[in-house]
């Protein structure tokens, strides 16, 4: 059942904000050189890797690797990504991964496939199961701001208590935290 409702609210959602994606696309185009959409491995249910898009917010050139990672994620961005990330319009792409099947609206958000001691722990706790979401509870509940283990003991939550239910009230929190702009470092 939350296979075919996430086929369907991704459809309806590419549909109703083709236009938006249109300028967003044409805004990351003309800011910057590069493609408009970075595609990146992650990691997905049962720790299958696949390949996920979305706009392009970091210059060309940025390693692969966790934004935390990085000296100075400032100096990486984009004239446009600052804002694509704070307002979260560079996850939009990530609908197509939602029609594909790799992704769901709510679940952990997906490792990069150099994340290791992420993927292990999910692993360990079995959260490696759950298909990974455009959001989750531990994005409602921090995002960018808490620590890994706080991350994958919030994803774990999430296995244990999973419903539609808990789903919608993780999609309206995801939205209010979306307009306060709360938990984004950058």
């Amino acid at each position: 059942m939350k296979r075919g409702l996430d086929f369907f609210l991704a459809l309806l959602t590419l549909v109703v904000l083709s236009a938006p994606l249109l300028v967003v696309a044409l805004a990351v185009r003309l800011s910057s050189r590069g493609p408009v959409l970075y595609w990146s491995d992650r990691v997905g249910r049962d720790n299958v890797v696949f390949r996920m898009p979305k706009f392009r917010s970091m210059k060309e050139g940025t390693p692969t690797v966790a934004t935390h990672l990085l000296q100075d994620p400032r100096s990486c961005l984009t004239p446009v990504g600052s804002f694509l990330r704070r307002s979260s319009l560079d996850e939009l792409p990530q609908l197509w991964s939602i029609l594909k099947g790799d992704m769901s609206f709510v679940g952990p958000r997906p490792a990069l496939y150099n994340q290791h001691d992420l993927i292990e722990l999910r692993t360990h706790c079995g959260v490696h199961r759950l298909r990974p979401g455009l959001t989750g509870w531990a994005q409602v509940n921090g995002r960018d701001e808490l620590p890994m283990t706080q991350k994958v003991a919030l994803d774990l939550a999430y296995l244990q208590r999973q419903s539609l239910l808990f789903d919608a009230k993780i999609m309206l929190l995801t939205a209010l935290r979306v307009v306060q702009r709360e938990g984004v470092s950058h």
